[in-house]
């Protein structure tokens, strides 16, 4: 049986070339384990290239390549060409086929699609967080956010947090109301990353009207009265003054708008 070798050479971590010459090669053979498959990650310098190939010429191993960059292509092809190697281009012919249809040149970026992926997942697990850390229902997610909302109840602090999410932060919301003493992980963050949410008392009382209504409620309940929504925006006041927090109204702010406020004044913090 012929010794099979396949180099992998790429400018990045080499993943994907690694899948697909194990997903060949097990046609071939079936215990991968016969199947000498060594990888060159981050390969940058046609320096590199060059002892690759000599390398490969002496195991007589088969390259498999994913190089972004044009140039860096042609020099590997010019080094099989000079010492009789197979090669194999799995970028290349792709690249050019796409570069044709749109009429762009591509990026020559390497490590592009490893950190798509990496912006996926963080996004994945701060909607996550998120979702655990809503309403207050688990305290220990305020020392762990990278935000944290506080505001009476219908100051849109859960879509917010959703919102700020898909933008891959971690955010914990906490809602404010008299009755319930707030948990002392909000007095031992760093203020800077905690938002109080306030909104005006008209604004809020047309909003826990209209939500009643939408629960099939009268809208005459001490929920949406004006003296106990007073009384919850003084003890919101009492709370973030002791926090030490920034405050903002939300009162004719989208979610979307509130969500910039923050991130301006977050990213202020590292000018």
């Amino acid at each position: 049986m012929t010794k099979l070798t396949l180099f992998i050479v790429s400018d990045s971590v080499g993943e994907t070339a690694d899948l697909v010459a194990k997903a060949a090669a097990s046609q071939f053979r079936h215990d991968l384990e016969a199947v000498s498959i060594k990888r060159f990650s981050h390969v940058e310098d046609e320096s590199q290239l060059r002892e690759i190939a000599f390398l490969a010429k002496r195991q007589n191993a088969i390259l498999i390549y994913t190089l972004v960059k044009s140039c860096m292509r042609e020099k590997l092809k010019e080094e099989c060409r000079a010492n009789d190697l197979q090669c194999v281009d799995l970028l290349g012919p792709l690249l050019l086929e796409i570069g044709n249809l749109v009429n762009e040149k591509p990026y020559e970026e390497p490590g592009l699609v490893r950190q798509l992926d990496e912006d996926y997942f963080k996004k994945i697990e701060a909607i996550e967080f998120a979702v655990k850390y809503d309403d207050g229902r688990d305290p220990r997610g305020v020392l762990k956010a990278d935000i944290v909302l506080v505001g009476v109840s219908r100051t849109s602090k859960t879509p917010l947090s959703q919102y700020l999410a898909h933008r891959g932060f971690k955010v914990a919301n906490v809602p404010l109301v008299p009755e319930v003493e707030p948990p002392e992980e909000l007095y031992q963050i760093d203020s800077a990353k905690c938002f109080g949410l306030v909104i005006s008392p008209g604004v809020l009382n047309s909003i826990r009207k209209e939500r009643l209504l939408a629960l099939g409620l009268k809208d005459d309940a001490n929920y949406a009265q004006i003296e106990r929504i007073q009384e919850e925006l003084r003890h919101f006041e009492t709370v973030v003054s002791k926090i030490g927090c920034q405050v903002i109204d939300v009162s004719n702010r989208a979610v979307e708008e509130t969500a910039n406020v923050i991130l301006t004044k977050l990213a202020s913090r590292f000018l």
